[in-house]
């Protein structure tokens, strides 16, 4: 990947947006798109190392930028996915110069079961996203899969966890009264690196600070306890994946609890496909049991048409509930991916004719979820 984007190939048809509304903005405390470019992508845990070192990438943003998808997610445990993404970006930045869109990534987690929430390798870690991404400072910085470090509370670790909100609470650690109970050295350690980011904030480096993870109650409680702690600022960001897609859509239920009881400034609902598992080849890796894999094999037999597409759609349509529509983290390997979602996200703003069989092809598949206990149910994580 060179640094100009006359590198570029000539230009063909795929590269340039489809005419009609782009991308909007919410609003909010971050200004955010309805959709976030999700970088993982520019992994290897989805592309090989010769996508990634192709031109595609760069035709990939820079569509999506075109289109109005100003907000790119990426990690550092996400392999070469920033230094892809800072080389496309800096390759971009006459057309797209550093103001015209939001830059976030997370820090903490540097491989499989590897986590370092240290003070000083989440600042070495924040000093080392800015010169991969090629910026002076970072519009959010989140604390990744902040459930590996803190300490474990919970009554079990899989299935519907909504009784957290009601007669759980306690055994979750969200009973009234809990609110600065710090539960071990892991609770410790999440906020001594919260600390830390909130220092980096101060500087200007970082904009907004926020945590990730999968586990709702314990993404609740740490934002709970990080407001009850001094200096008590509540966290600016907060982004939970696979929790808003066809399969399981409790992140609704959470929504109003981040908001009133921990005072988050910005939610975000990342990955409609859950990492892949909606999508006709679930990669290898990914951590839903067999049992759940067959169950999404059988609700794709309910759906005639594509059912990546279905299922794009809920999250879309979920997403855009309430007085607080949640940006949505979406994937994007090439153009065609691009295209295809900004495609959905306009036939649902438009509420077309066919939005009844599209919501009545939601409700078989989620059926289906249902009748093999695996509605609304997460894995374990860790």
């Amino acid at each position: 990947m060179t640094d100009t984007i006359s590198s570029m190939p000539a230009e063909v048809e795929e590269d340039f947006p489809i005419p009609r509304p782009l991308i909007s903005t919410l609003g909010g405390s971050m200004d955010l798109p309805a959709i976030i470019y999700g970088a993982g992508a520019f992994s290897n845990q989805y592309n090989t190392d010769d996508h990634l070192a192709s031109t595609i990438p760069l035709r990939t943003v820079r569509l999506a930028l075109l289109y109005g998808i100003r907000a790119i997610d990426t990690s550092v445990y996400y392999g070469p996915s920033e230094i892809v993404l800072g080389n496309v970006l800096h390759a971009l930045r006459d057309e797209f110069p550093r103001s015209s869109y939001k830059l976030m990534t997370k820090c903490g987690r540097y491989g499989t079961s590897t986590f370092d929430y240290s003070p000083k390798t989440i600042r070495e870690s924040v000093h080392r996203s800015l010169d991969r991404l090629k910026t002076d400072y970072l519009d959010a910085v989140y604390l990744h899969d902040v459930e590996f470090v803190a300490t474990p509370f919970a009554p079990r670790t899989t299935g519907n966890h909504s009784s957290a909100l009601k007669d759980d609470a306690a055994a979750y650690g969200l009973a009234e009264g809990d609110e600065a109970t710090i539960r071990g050295e892991g609770d410790q350690k999440v906020l001594d690196a919260f600390h830390e980011l909130q220092e980096l904030q101060s500087q200007g480096i970082i904009k907004n600070i926020g945590i990730t993870g999968f586990p709702l109650p314990t993404l609740l409680r740490l934002a709970i306890l990080i407001l009850h702690t001094p200096p008590f600022k509540p966290v600016d960001v907060l982004l939970s994946y696979s929790h808003l897609c066809l399969q399981n859509a409790t992140f609704l239920e959470f929504i109003p609890h981040f908001y009133k009881r921990a005072k988050v400034g910005q939610l975000v609902a990342a990955s409609p496909l859950s990492m892949g598992l909606l999508t006709p080849k679930p990669p290898a890796w990914h951590p839903a049991p067999p049992a759940l894999q067959e169950a999404v094999v059988s609700a794709r037999k309910t759906w005639d048409a594509d059912f990546p597409n279905l299922a794009v759609g809920y999250s879309i349509r979920q997403s855009n509930r309430g007085e607080r529509p949640l940006p949505l983290v979406v994937g994007f390997s090439n153009p065609r991916e691009v295209h295809d979602c900004v495609k959905v996200w306009r036939e649902i703003q438009a509420a077309p004719a066919d939005e009844g069989k599209r919501k009545e092809g939601e409700e078989r598949a989620r059926e289906v979820f249902r009748r093999a206990e695996y509605l609304d149910w997460s894995w374990a994580s860790p």
